[in-house]
């Protein structure tokens, strides 16, 4: 169902608030560029510092700006079961196409743990489901291959973004069952691809989309080869700017220096240092996005 370049978007802030207007200038951007979709409110839309309501508003505000042209896939999930079914709730009643569930952290659910959460929000509620595999944002604790296949099986869990960083783990994933496989991490879509998987939840997306898009399609297509020059390109500024500090922290100081949006960030995340931004620059330059 989900499939392409999928954009995680960054929450655009101004003086403490969320920047709305900024936030519509960015969907429409995507839209423009032919992005695949939007996932709002993800790790990189800062939604741990987000409060309820603002979470609520963004999600709301990207599906009306939307507007049915390009689908949207909420960031709703949380390591309390029922606190995810409210916010998938909402977010499938503002008209969200679908729903990106991270794995519960902090917690450490068991394997069972994890199904039974996953099971009880599908239940709940009729929305696609992503799951979302990022153990080194869960203390090191992320769904097993076993795990995933037995979710497999419940209709609407739709696509799994895979950040564990492992290509045992996928390719056990593709061995047991047909869910969507969607890379997490922008340096793996291509190898992840050649085991099958359909896409990315891309964070350069976010200043780069065409480009990640022609990699995408190519890929879609079956064409490997052109698929790998894309790769080639794509890697070093997926590389070079995701090492810089942690998400989102550096692909908003990349969209402050492209006049995109501010590199304004909630506490604990702080900007990025003097060497840092320099180092940033370069990055850019080499890639051709800044002079």
């Amino acid at each position: 169902m989900f499939s392409g370049c999928m954009v995680a978007l960054i929450t655009p802030f101004h003086e403490g608030e969320v920047d709305f207007e900024t936030l519509d200038e960015l969907v429409e951007f995507h839209i423009e560029s032919g992005t695949d979709g939007i996932v709002p409110v993800g790790t990189t839309g800062e939604s741990p510092t987000l409060s309820h309501e603002e979470h609520k508003q963004v999600i709301e505000r990207v599906v009306r700006v939307a507007d049915g042209r390009i689908p949207v896939i909420a960031g709703t999930g949380s390591n309390s079961t029922a606190e995810a079914i409210e916010l998938t709730a909402f977010a499938h009643k503002a008209g969200a196409d679908g729903s990106l569930q991270v794995c519960p952290y902090y917690n450490k659910p068991t394997q069972e743990g994890f199904y039974e959460h996953f099971k009880a929000i599908a239940e709940e509620v009729p929305v696609p489901l992503v799951l979302y595999n990022i153990p080194g944002r869960c203390g090191g604790q992320g769904l097993t291959p076993e795990t995933v296949a037995r979710l497999s099986e419940i209709e609407t869990i739709v696509a799994i973004k895979e950040a564990s960083g492992s290509m045992d783990q996928v390719s056990e994933i593709a061995a047991r069952c047909d869910i969507t496989i969607l890379s997490g991490d922008d340096s793996l879509t291509l190898p992840i691809a050649a085991l099958g998987g359909k896409g990315v939840i891309s964070v350069v997306a976010n200043i780069v989309p065409a480009d990640v898009k022609a990699m995408t399609d190519l890929i879609l297509e079956g064409d490997f080869v052109s698929a790998r020059r894309w790769h080639r390109k794509l890697f070093t500024l997926s590389k070079d700017l995701l090492t810089l500090a942690t998400n989102p922290i550096p692909i908003k100081a990349a969209m402050a220096m492209l006049d995109m949006a501010s590199d304004e960030l909630r506490l604990p995340m702080t900007p990025l240092n003097q060497a840092q931004s320099a180092r940033l620059q370069q990055i850019l330059a080499d890639y051709g996005l800044l002079d």
